[in-house]
């Protein structure tokens, strides 16, 4: 028993203190750093306060909130265990052990800190220490909030599951790098074992384990070009919004052809980081997470989609030669065209006559496109195909990567949406209750303001009731243009384009670069070759050349690119104007340069931001004029 209750002894007498590691750095291309450390002055108060106070603690609260000129609820919010009854929503609640002080308020004033600590009777419970936090020093003036992401403290989860590698105290990443590279930044933390008396008396260190800090993430980022890339989706949004378009959300994308890199990519609505960094109140959550003030939080970058309109024609070029259309055949672009009974118009209802695929593609005739859709349907065998019916347009964006993941190293990415025969079906089978009850109820709320919409709404819920799960020539012809319900991010049209640019290749994009270790020992990360689309040399070359007209005088681009020295830099692109059903139209350009040799592929697009001509090829002309300026 002596041995045992020697080690109990022991156990009793001593104590163990965390030694946090302080987390990697996220850095540019040029070890700018994006995201840093700091020391924080953090308040706490002791649980056991707040339980026994009568009123909960909520005095207390307000006392230690006027001292600090901090909102109230701020910090009440931070007195509540997360899920519990009454509870805001994460982070603006605690997340922590139910048995450590609970952190009100963090980045205060030290010397309103202080003012607490000093009147124990006043402020009973209440402390006041330093925790490390994270710096968000905006190199270049670059924020890249949505790729950074943002940290919190950890749950009571995290910590039980962690296996003693994850204290309360400790940063977790809870979206962008730095969720994704969470463990790679995070490091060991340290722990000292120290010897106590009965009275709580430090009398001896027992043993030391340093703290190992975390490693450094390099991105593939240029601070420089990403500021830039920032200002100029902004000039774009407010370009829009004097138009009178809505422009509520929007993002540009800067990808590497040869690698898949990210070099800059920015998302509107932005927010600051650095909300984060002291505490977040449940009403700065919900300003942040409000779709009437467009989310915030949310990346257009990956988890929104947009209909990609016209820039989804280099897709349908190849398509369609693959259905038996030649590239020196010339076809009807007429003002409209009649399919399945409906009559689908050419974008203005513009009309050119007899023309070649290379002029459909720079004058982006829809009616065109909407011929050899339809015709490749009925070749199908139109409303009797089978649902595993192969169709050429589906199949080569399926090869380009619609529809699918790209494997961004940000997590949650969107899929985006190909909406061929099976995807139609299971849409049906999910939605049939739902759309048969609206056949026979109609849409009174809607009919109160809008009575023709109502009507139209409920024809189109009386039709796919019994039939929406058809594939009709109508959704052949619109998935042709890019409309309908196709779907994408900009970041899988910047693969597209990227890989129209280098010869075919998709590469996965890649916001990190390597990982850095306090040593100073790099690991990079091999660039990702994810498929390689099956294009025919010469049906490629034709798509190019009438990319490259596209931003020359005359093309739709031309007035956005007049001035721009296409003769050093030659630059190929595609407009696009989308059209969804209740919403102003969706602004896109998409392009890559220099055509001689590509290096970078450019993507804007600003949802209900009009034309894609007016608002997004000016930004991509941005974009590419600071690519040259700063010599990338």
């Amino acid at each position: 028993q002596g041995p045992e209750l020697a080690r109990a002894a022991t156990t009793v007498n001593t104590r163990e203190v965390t030694d946090h590691a302080l987390r990697g750095r996220i850095l540019d291309r040029r070890g700018a750093p994006f995201v840093a450390n700091s020391y924080e002055t953090v308040v706490t108060v002791q649980r056991s306060v707040l339980v026994d106070a009568k009123d909960g603690g909520r005095d207390l609260v307000t006392r230690v909130a006027a001292v600090l000129d901090l909102p109230f609820d701020r910090l009440w919010g931070k007195t509540m265990l997360c899920g519990t009854a009454g509870a805001p929503a994460a982070p603006a609640c605690f997340n922590g052990s139910p048995y450590v002080p609970i952190p009100l308020a963090s980045g205060v004033d030290a010397r309103r800190a202080l003012t607490l600590v000093e009147q124990p009777e006043k402020f009973p419970g209440v402390g006041v220490a330093t925790s490390p936090a994270r710096d968000y020093a905006r190199p270049a003036g670059a924020l890249a909030p949505h790729l950074l992401g943002w940290v919190a403290r950890a749950d009571a989860e995290e910590v039980s599951g962690s296996g003693g590698r994850v204290d309360a105290d400790d940063l977790v990443g809870r979206s962008g790098l730095e969720a994704q590279y969470d463990s790679v930044l995070r490091g060991t933390n340290g722990r000292t074992v120290v010897a106590i008396d009965p009275r709580g008396i430090v009398t001896d260190t027992v043993s030391v384990t340093p703290p190992v800090a975390g490693r450094d993430v390099m991105t593939h980022l240029d601070a420089r070009l990403q500021a830039r890339t920032e200002v100029a989706l902004a000039r774009a949004v407010s370009h829009a919004h004097s138009l009178k378009f809505r422009a509520d959300t929007g993002a540009a994308v800067v990808l590497d052809v040869t690698s898949g890199a990210v070099v800059a990519a920015a998302s509107y609505p932005y927010y600051d980081p650095s909300v984060f960094a002291g505490g977040i109140s449940s009403a700065e959550l919900a300003r942040l997470t409000s779709p009437a003030l467009g989310s915030p939080l949310t990346s257009r970058l990956t988890a929104e989609t947009f209909p990609p309109a016209s820039t989804f024609k280099v897709i349908s070029v190849p398509a369609a030669v693959n259905a038996g259309a030649q590239l020196t055949g010339r076809y009807d672009c007429s003002p409209n065209v009649s399919v399945g009974g409906r009559l689908f118009n050419n974008f203005e209802s513009r009309g050119y006559g007899l023309i070649d695929l290379h002029r459909a593609l720079v004058v982006s005739c829809d009616t065109v496109f909407y011929r050899l859709a339809y015709a490749a349907w009925l070749a199908q065998g139109g409303l009797a195909a089978p649902t595993g019916a192969a169709d050429p347009f589906v199949a080569m964006a399926k090869a380009f990567g619609l529809g699918r993941r790209t494997g961004v190293d940000v997590p949650g990415e969107a899929a985006g949406r190909v909406p061929d025969r099976a995807w139609k079906e299971e849409y049906w089978l999910a939605t049939k209750d739902a759309t048969c009850r609206r056949a026979a109820t109609g849409y009174p709320e809607v009919a109160r303001t809008d009575r023709q919409r109502a009507d139209y709404l409920g024809r189109l819920a009386t039709e796919n009731c019994t039939a929406g799960y058809q594939y009709r020539a109508g959704d052949a012809v619109n998935f042709s243009i890019g409309q309908g319900d196709t779907a994408v991010t900009i970041l899988q049209m910047a693969g597209v384009y990227a890989a129209i640019a280098n010869g075919g290749t998709l590469w996965q994009p890649q916001v990190a670069a390597a990982y850095r270790s306090g040593d100073g020992s790099t690991t990079a990360i091999a660039p990702k070759r994810v498929a390689t689309v099956p294009l025919r040399r010469d049906v490629l070359a034709y798509v190019r050349a009438a990319l490259g007209e596209v931003t020359r005088p005359g093309g739709s681009a031309g007035t956005a690119f007049a001035g721009f020295p296409q003769a050093r830099y030659p630059v190929a692109g595609k407009t696009g104007t989308g059209e969804v059903f209740g919403k102003q139209a969706t602004a896109w350009f998409a392009g890559y340069g220099p055509t001689t040799k590509p290096r970078y592929a450019v993507v804007v697009v600003v949802g209900q931001g009009g034309s894609g001509s007016k608002v997004a090829a000016p930004a991509v002309r941005q974009i590419f004029d600071a690519i040259l300026a700063l010599g990338l």
